[in-house]
């Protein structure tokens, strides 16, 4: 057999605040009701105080993952973190997370993917794995958008929670474990569906450019669910047919936690039963690139993923970008 990027362990962490759907009835025109019915959620994390930030989940993150594979720092490679709420415009968290670990001889950059950033990282660092660019990586998903959102704005403000995973993905040899196939694609005719406006060297903040654009997350709600309903089945199908699988070979199903409705629609589309079906949107919301690592490490530590079973993910997000990865565990 050849050459294969396996993961080898999972890490996660969370904000320890918990924001409820209760919480937020005090501070935006909404109900919890509402939320639900919409949504899926009850709950979310959300970073608090001068310490919690995205580096500071990240980083805690990846200290649970190569604990678990009881690997030295020094033996990774590459650290790669899907996020789009860095503690900085530059430098790039991944690098942040490089110097506090003490991986001293790795190349480090952020994959810039929004909801779909942990699809895109894996898939880059398998692909260096599988070349012989390297043998171990530190690939992170996480990000804190609730340092995003206008919390005035009942739209976006109810979706997202902050929360990271991070896995150390390994070569290994004659194995059948690993990442067997990546689907990514991307529509930047999207983009204006849901982003951030001010920030960038277009309208630099305090600039003049800037004045009157948007500061915080903005979504057309209608558009971008529409999206993500097709895209999301579109994905799953073209990986599981680019690998010649089935749905049936798939033992269980980690979405892109960002909606309920969403998920119960790809899941429809793939004939996949509930109990293929992991959740826990209704605890964490949308943690962009963080969701899914997040289920993954969840699902493994409630016993519904254990190693040999074939695991489907797939993500979607601002760009627009979206894709699906196919995993032996």
């Amino acid at each position: 057999m050849s050459r294969r990027a396996v993961i080898r362990s999972i890490g996660h962490a969370v904000p320890t605040k918990v924001l409820t759907n209760f919480d937020l009835e005090k501070i935006v025109d909404t109900t919890d009701e509402w939320i639900v019915q919409r949504t899926g959620i009850k709950e979310r994390r959300v970073c608090d105080g001068p310490i919690e930030c995205t580096g500071w989940l990240a980083l805690n993150a990846s200290k649970e993952a190569i604990e678990r594979a009881g690997i030295d720092p020094l033996d990774i490679g590459l650290v790669l973190c899907g996020t789009v709420s860095g503690d900085y415009i530059w430098p790039s968290t991944a690098c942040m997370v490089q110097d506090q670990i003490g991986v001293k001889h790795a190349g480090a950059f952020d994959v810039s993917a929004a909801c779909a950033g942990f699809i895109y990282a894996i898939s880059n660092a398998a692909a260096m794995i599988v070349a012989g660019e390297i043998d171990h990586a530190l690939v992170i998903g996480v990000d804190s958008l609730s340092k995003q959102v206008d919390w005035s704005d009942r739209s976006t403000c109810i979706l997202f929670g902050d929360g990271a995973g991070a896995v150390i993905m390994s070569a290994e040899e004659n194995t059948d474990r690993g990442l067997l196939g990546t689907v990514l694609f991307s529509d930047g005719s999207g983009g204006k569906y849901i982003c951030i406006d001010v920030g960038g060297s277009r309208y630099p903040f305090g600039s003049e450019q800037a004045e009157g654009k948007r500061e915080k997350i903005t979504m057309l709600g209608a558009e971008v669910y529409r999206f993500a309903v097709q895209a999301m089945g579109d994905a799953c199908c073209k990986v599981l047919d680019k690998l010649n699988m089935t749905s049936d070979d798939i033992d269980l199903f980690v979405p892109h936690q960002a909606n309920l409705r969403i998920i119960e629609s790809a899941a429809k589309r793939l004939a996949l039963p509930p109990e293929k079906v992991f959740l826990n949107v209704h605890k964490y919301g949308n943690t962009s690139a963080g969701s899914i690592p997040l289920g993954l490490y969840e699902a493994e530590a409630e016993g519904k993923l254990q190693k040999g079973m074939n695991v489907l993910t797939v993500g979607f997000g601002a760009g627009l970008v979206w894709g699906a990865n196919v995993i032996k565990w």
